[in-house]
């Protein structure tokens, strides 16, 4: 038999592995696997075969009995990455040795190096990655804008050291490894072992993000210091062994860091913070959220820093003073988003100084939310401070009422967009009195604010109309009634995007003013929750504002009929999506909708509408010609008999289906098919 290279170097008859537990280490090639295989050959015999009773005893193959540091002497040798791989696809033992060699261990200089005897290694066969494969489940993701270079998410129980060892040996060969992701749970086995071997092998590795890994220690993170000083973006989560000696490291390792995000490590504090804000010049973004360690000292150092750099600041459940939020308002020259979030240490003097230091004048964006320090002299504070402050929303502020929010709209000229959430201090003289006072304001959204009550108001004759606002959205707040619903129709006459979401106190009277004032042309109107409004206020928005309505939710209105569907097929004629779930609808509405010949609906949800019947299967069919998007489900008149041949219909091949989120399965739901999605999906 001629010499070969290869599987066949093994005599027949004779198992190619010591035992069956050493051949389920043995790994072979999926086309998402970083490892590289020599092509197989098969075997050429020139010679007779004699079987003899030796061949069956089991012998161990020569390379295999050699010790660890023999073996580490020959993988250091190796030189190409595909080689590499390839020695690493023989098993657990070669790959994880190789996966513990650094750059500076590598012999380069192959000339000056005797030559290493030629190893045979064995692949196995092709069958065995779909079943017992290491890496066939390793979840793996290319991404075209990192330049050439691999994006890789572990999660789960995926999450490994094995796997790990993987990416750094394999992802060489492929371009380098340039953002890692690691998304742990209860089942994840990653230790500081795996982060070391992505380390010595990826050393373009530029974002690093580790999620809920309690077994990840200061170890492996110090290892990626050493070993990536590219790295950019870091973000740990629920890592409670990190400590500031992580950071430490970071901050010495990799200058080029620009976005910094930790959250629930209960052992970082200010000193590695405070690391980080001198080594670190170039940071855009910082984000630390319920870290008990963390201080002024480390936010403040962060902050005066990086002056000119930072541009995003997220501070949530820190036990931070008013001196931080001063540090920011001196020192944020740059910042153009800023959010905090349950700062109970803050007080109304750190708003105000905040505000009054000038320093935010890029600011963009502001979100606040449960920071008890906020009342009226810091909002008309931060106003005056940020003349280019375009989106503010305030969430759980129990000392903002009507006299603050109308003095900050005043005070910023610039606001686009507020969002005002469990503000109940604030009431309806509130809300006008803003509408009438910003000129530039285009979003104004409520949403459970229970102080607000429905009374009767007058407006002044010469107030100037709001004609700069195009959408307004209030959410469970019941005192908002037909009142503060006709004054809302004579102020804002430009209104596009109407949403109007469990206000049982509005009826078709309060919505008429509305309805008849908005000279732009309403687009989108969703009255979902609304139980009191009737077919008569839908038939009006129909014919008024048919040439312009795309989006239209009636989800939940229990007294919506035949006859809303009626008009919104002969009027509406662009109407994209429509919801009537839960409505006193029947197949008669169904059959119009279809009848509607320039009707080109997009997304239609009809689900619990208990009169609806087999007999829409048909119209529905021919709707089907043009939905991308539809909910039957709950209907009670529709059998699966009838949704089966439904899908038989519209559809080439087997539709997936599955149970919808109530539990209650009464049509079917697809996922995914050619042409049209089935969706459990309200507008």
């Amino acid at each position: 038999m001629q010499k070969l290279f290869g599987e066949d170097v093994l005599c027949h008859g004779m198992p190619k592995y010591q035992n069956s537990e050493e051949s389920n280490l043995f790994l072979s090639l999926g086309h998402h696997v970083d490892v590289y295989f020599p092509p197989r050959k098969r075997s050429r015999v020139t010679a007779p075969f004699v079987f003899c009773g030796e061949m069956f005893k089991k012998q161990q193959t020569t390379i295999d009995v050699l010790p660890d540091e023999c073996l580490f002497e020959i993988f250091r040798r190796v030189s190409g990455s595909q080689e590499k791989s390839a020695c690493a696809s023989v098993s657990k033992r070669w790959l994880m040795l190789l996966s513990t060699i650094r750059k500076d261990e590598i012999c380069f200089d192959l000339k000056t190096q005797p030559e290493a005897p030629e190893v045979a290694v064995p692949v196995a066969p092709a069958s065995f990655i779909k079943k017992d494969g290491l890496y066939s489940s390793l979840e793996i993701v290319e991404d075209d804008n990192s330049g050439g270079c691999l994006t890789r998410s572990l999660k789960g129980k995926k999450a490994t050291d094995v796997r790990l060892a993987a990416i750094g040996v394999g992802s060489g060969s492929r371009g380098g490894l340039s953002q890692l992701a690691v998304l742990g749970n209860n089942a994840s086995k990653v230790t500081d072992c795996g982060l070391k071997a992505v380390a010595r092998g990826c050393p373009t590795l530029t974002s690093l993000t580790l999620w809920n890994l309690s077994s990840i220690g200061d170890e492996g993170l110090v290892e990626i210091a050493n070993e990536c000083p590219l790295l950019e973006n870091l973000d740990l989560s629920q890592c409670p062994q990190i400590s500031d000696k992580s950071l430490f490291a970071i901050a010495n390792k990799c200058p080029n860091l620009t976005s910094l995000a930790i959250e629930s490590c209960s052992n970082i504090g200010n000193d590695g913070l405070q690391a980080i804000g001198r080594s670190c010049l170039n940071l855009k973004s910082i984000s630390i959220k319920n870290c008990i360690l963390v201080g002024d000292q480390g936010i403040s150092s962060l902050v005066s820093s990086a002056t000119c750099s930072l541009m995003k600041v997220r501070l949530y459940g820190l036990t931070i003073s008013d001196v931080s939020l001063a540090v920011i308002g001196h020192y944020g020259m740059a910042l153009t988003d800023l959010s905090l979030g349950g700062l109970r240490n803050v007080t109304e003097k750190g708003f105000w100084v905040m505000g009054s230091g000038q320093g935010l004048q890029k600011l963009n964006s502001f979100i606040i939310s449960s920071c008890g320090g906020v009342t009226d002299l810091g909002l008309k504070a931060v106003g005056r401070g940020c003349p280019n402050l375009k989106e503010f929303s305030v969430r759980k502020s129990g000392f903002v009422s009507d006299n603050g929010i109308v003095s900050f709209a005043k005070a910023a000229v610039s606001l686009e967009t507020l969002l005002l959430e469990e503000c109940n201090e604030i009431t309806q003289l509130g809300i006008f009195g803003l509408l009438v006072n910003c000129g530039k304001l285009k979003t104004l959204s409520l949403a459970k604010c229970l102080g607000i009550k429905d009374l009767p108001m007058t407006v002044p004759l010469t107030f100037s109309p709001c004609n700069s606002l195009r959408s307004f959205s209030i959410r469970n707040c019941p005192g908002f009634g037909n009142f503060s619903l006709a004054l809302l129709g004579r102020v804002c006459h430009q209104l596009e995007h109407v949403v109007l979401n469990g206000l049982h106190g509005i009826t078709d009277v309060g919505l008429t003013s509305l309805v008849q004032n908005s000279e732009a042309g309403l687009t989108k109107v969703d009255l979902s929750g609304c139980v009191n409004i009737s077919d008569k206020i839908v038939s009006e928005i129909s014919m008024v504002h048919g040439g312009t309505l795309e989006v239209l939710n009636l989800d939940s209105c229990r007294l919506i009929t035949d006859a809303s569907v009626v008009a919104i097929a002969e009027n509406c004629l662009l109407l994209r999506e429509l919801d009537v779930s839960k409505s006193a609808i029947t197949d008669f509405a169904i059959a119009a909708l279809a009848c509607a010949e320039q009707l080109n609906l997009q997304i239609l949800s009809v689900s619990r509408c208990s009169q609806v019947s087999n007999k829409s299967i048909p119209f529905l069919k021919k709707l089907g010609e043009t939905l991308v998007g539809l909910n039957i489900m709950q209907c009670g008149g529709i059998t699966s008999n009838a949704v089966g041949l439904l899908e038989e219909q519209i559809w080439k091949q087997p539709l997936a289906t599955g149970p919808s989120r109530c539990g209650q399965l009464k049509v079917s739901v697809v996922a995914a098919c050619s042409r049209l999605k089935w969706m459990d999906r309200r507008l």
